[in-house]
């Protein structure tokens, strides 16, 4: 799957390629998972990818049955309170609201329920699997969704311990019409070597439609600031990613 010969792209002036200025994915918003506790760090957050560039956040808390019980109107309420935060200190930021589905016995019975779902954009719908093991539910869940006219991101295949090694499923789930969301904070090895090797793979070979910060706290924000000069974010920035007609 990996060649240590591989070489690394060659650096690109970021200045000369189109920014993203829309994160479709991210943790800022106050006290609804294990993102941000509190208005104030959202608005330290906020403000930390501002200075990064960013105009537009799609707020994606995670939805977990056993953790997270998330629902449009918990998100919509602290939506928000972060708008208003946001307005009183002059940040011009714009905030919209998705979520992070868990991919478990409960999300798929919303699926069949057929129950409000937070989609972005083109009614994408970002989802996340276990890390350590494959989901039962994955097949059966992408095409209900792709049946009910939703388009499915997977979120961050790059971090999957069960696909190391297993590239080609990877391939297979791009093939059926799921979209791949990488982490750009990845591209700098922050969450595991094997993660970053997915990553650039997936650049390499093109499969990415979304980039996202997936951000947590100011550790993520500082990692940033790191990855946008990573020649693999530039070599993404070449690629027609989604995040720039949202």
């Amino acid at each position: 799957m990996f060649s240590i010969f591989k070489k690394k792209p060659k650096p690109i002036d970021t200045s000369l390629l189109e920014p993203i200025l829309t994160d479709m994915h991210s943790h800022v918003l106050p006290g609804l998972d294990d993102g941000s506790p509190d208005v104030e760090t959202s608005l330290e957050l906020a403000k930390g990818l501002v200075e990064l560039g960013y105009k537009k956040l799609i707020c994606t808390p995670h939805v977990m049955s056993d953790f997270y019980r998330n629902t449009p109107e918990t998100i919509n309420e602290a939506a928000a309170k972060l708008r208003e935060a946001l307005t009183k200190q002059n940040i011009n930021l714009e905030l919209e609201i998705a979520a992070e589905y868990y991919l478990d016995e409960a999300f798929l019975a919303k699926i069949e329920e057929q129950e409000q779902l937070l989609s972005f954009g083109d009614k994408y719908i970002l989802f996340e699997t276990p890390f350590m093991n494959p989901s039962a539910f994955t097949d059966k869940a992408i095409f209900q969704l792709q049946s009910l006219g939703y388009k499915p991101v997977l979120a961050h295949p790059e971090r999957y311990v069960y696909m190391y090694g297993k590239y080609g499923k990877l391939a297979q789930m791009h093939e059926k019409g799921v979209l791949l969301q990488v982490n750009i904070n990845s591209l700098t090895g922050y969450y595991s070597k094997d993660a970053k090797k997915v990553a650039e793979q997936l650049i390499e070979d093109r499969m990415v439609s979304f980039l996202g910060t997936d951000c947590h706290h100011t550790r993520h924000i500082n990692m940033l600031h790191k990855a946008k000069e990573n020649p693999y974010y530039a070599a993404a920035l070449n690629l027609p990613l989604l995040n720039r007609n949202l």
